[in-house]
């Protein structure tokens, strides 16, 4: 069956869906913590369980979500209204629901069962959204331009995410309010409803095959009910076989949870150790981060959209190095402020009342050095590392079939979400406790400036922003070292489908063999089906 044209309404229409995906996050990850913290009289132990228990509980809807919505072609809803969309269309009316996390005042409990609420919610429009861009395409720049689309998106809400606090503040919020945080996840609320509905115009599903249409589906009876559970599980491990899919969940968490701990770390570091000494008020603080957060999500957009071409012209990997350089720089010279301390930047800082750009009127060269480069670099680097491992992921359905002979893009958005969730759950939490161990105390909300921290606290805020970031990226880093996937090898590989597809039974050469085997880790005579063995 031809492929439908895509022209770019179809590109941004999908990819506004990352004003949700990355939107929603971006504002979880950047602020949460410190609201909690700051405006809500919780100990960073008690916001780390908030941020990290319902990533434990996701990790369970997230694959189980795929496998539904994969399994929902056998059904009449299925093919009336979309196995993917009839999930879109049932978070349109429940998104607004983020603006209840952001009320001050209430229990520990209230927070984690609205958080949970709105995760699960936001888990029911991801897993699907995320099928779309591998079910419209089989070419490798189309995909690509899917991914990039996103990207530039998700770099833009996150743009808005950490601006609109600074607006709140300068025009309607007044000061010292947490009611600043709520007009945004207010605002974020609508808009997130409203792109949902753009992805239902825009996008659409990968067409029936003719064994799909044919198929009636079997008698349901207490046996065949039983053993659901046990073949959902069994299909969702059963990605882990493929050696592309191992090495790209490697990277892809290296680089997603490096930015975990960054964001949950850089408010904290930046109230209790950047802007320590200037006599800064909370008001005046969150100004400041929203600015630097500003900055590092506009030099995201730039790194996003030269990642674009890199990864079109000579694949992922590359990029994903270079990017990990620019943010261990970042991070140290982080670490290099805090073991100088220069002497005249609180002086300097203390007049800008948490405008970062009235440095430049001043023209004071040490302030802007230590507000502005590290930022920067920071967001030159994490760009890249959100762009590369979405785009990988649109090629993964198409390794997979090579192996199985089936498509199943609902199992891998559900389980990469899943290991992603179970993983940024522990690091969070992590977080949050190695915070609170270092002594880390929570400003009481009714105080209009923070607390002073001990030496060991600040240590310890310095260890995690630093440390836990390095690690990662080191790790994802060693993974991208043998991942093979490229324009070239997937060209390849789709070709050889093809190829199986026809009723070939041999490769076309022993190079495409070599390159088959290496992107699945299987023999050849043991794909499109065949019995399983590993190479």
């Amino acid at each position: 069956m031809a492929e439908r044209k895509i022209s770019w309404v179809n590109h941004w229409g999908w990819g506004s869906g990352d004003m949700l995906g990355a939107g929603a996050q971006a504002v979880i990850t950047g602020w949460l913590f410190y609201f909690f913290t700051t405006f809500c009289d919780l100990t960073a132990v008690e916001a780390g369980l908030i941020l990290g228990l319902p990533r434990l509980l996701e990790a369970i809807t997230c694959p189980l979500i795929g496998y539904i919505s994969d399994n929902l072609r056998h059904t009449w809803i299925g093919r009336k209204i979309g196995r993917r969309k009839i999930f879109l269309m049932i978070t349109i009316p429940l998104l607004p629901s983020f603006a209840l996390i952001f009320v001050t005042g209430q229990t520990f409990w209230y927070y984690l069962l609205t958080f949970i609420f709105f995760e699960f919610v936001y888990t029911m429009f991801l897993i699907p959204w995320e099928t779309l861009a591998a079910e419209m395409t089989k070419d490798y720049k189309q995909k690509a331009k899917f991914a990039g689309a996103r990207m530039i998106i998700a770099q833009s809400s996150a743009i808005l995410a950490s601006y609109l606090p600074k607006l709140i503040i300068d025009n309607m919020g007044g000061k010292n309010s947490p009611d600043t945080f709520l007009i945004m996840a207010a605002i974020f609320g609508v808009l997130f409803s409203l792109v949902v509905i753009l992805v239902v115009i825009f996008s659409w599903e990968r067409p029936y095959s003719e064994e799909e249409l044919a198929y009636k589906g079997e008698p349901l009876s207490l046996k065949t009910a039983l053993l659901i559970p046990f073949k959902m599980f069994g299909d969702l491990f059963s990605t882990l076989r493929l050696k592309a899919f191992r090495q790209h969940l490697s990277i892809y968490l290296g680089g997603y949870l490096s930015q975990d701990i960054f964001n949950t770390a850089l408010p904290i570091f930046v109230a209790t150790v950047l802007a320590a000494g200037a006599a800064m008020t909370k008001d005046d603080t969150t100004s400041m981060i929203a600015g630097m957060m500003t900055t590092m999500y506009i030099a995201q957009l730039i790194s996003v959209m030269v990642a674009i071409q890199v990864v079109i012209r000579t694949g992922p990997t590359m990029a994903y190095r270079i990017a990990i350089g620019f943010v261990i720089a970042s991070v140290l010279l982080f670490a290099g402020f805090y073991l100088t301390q220069p002497a005249d930047f609180a002086q300097g800082l203390a007049p800008l009342n948490g405008d970062l750009f009235v440095a430049f009127s001043q023209s004071n060269l040490g302030v802007m050095f230590w507000l502005f480069v590290p930022i920067i670099l920071a967001g030159l680097g994490r760009g890249t590392l959100n762009f590369v491992p979405w785009s990988v992921y649109n090629y993964l359905p198409d390794v997979d079939e090579a192996v199985t002979a089936q498509r199943r893009e609902g199992i891998f958005a559900g389980v990469m979400t899943f290991t992603r969730k179970a993983a940024q759950s522990l690091a969070l939490i992590a977080t949050g406790w190695a915070i609170d161990a270092g002594g880390y105390v929570a400003t009481p909300k009714e105080a209009t400036e923070f607390v002073v921290q001990t030496p060991q606290a600040v240590q310890t805020i310095v260890l995690v922003l630093v440390g836990g970031p390095i690690l990662m990226m080191v790790l994802g880093a060693w993974a991208s070292w043998s991942f093979k996937l490229n324009a070239k090898t997937h060209a390849v590989l789709v070709h050889e489908v093809e190829r199986l597809r026809a009723g070939e039974t041999e490769p076309e050469s022993e190079e495409s063999k070599r390159i088959v085997e290496d992107l699945t880790g299987w023999k050849w005579e043991h794909l499109w089906g065949r019995k399983p063995k590993k190479a």
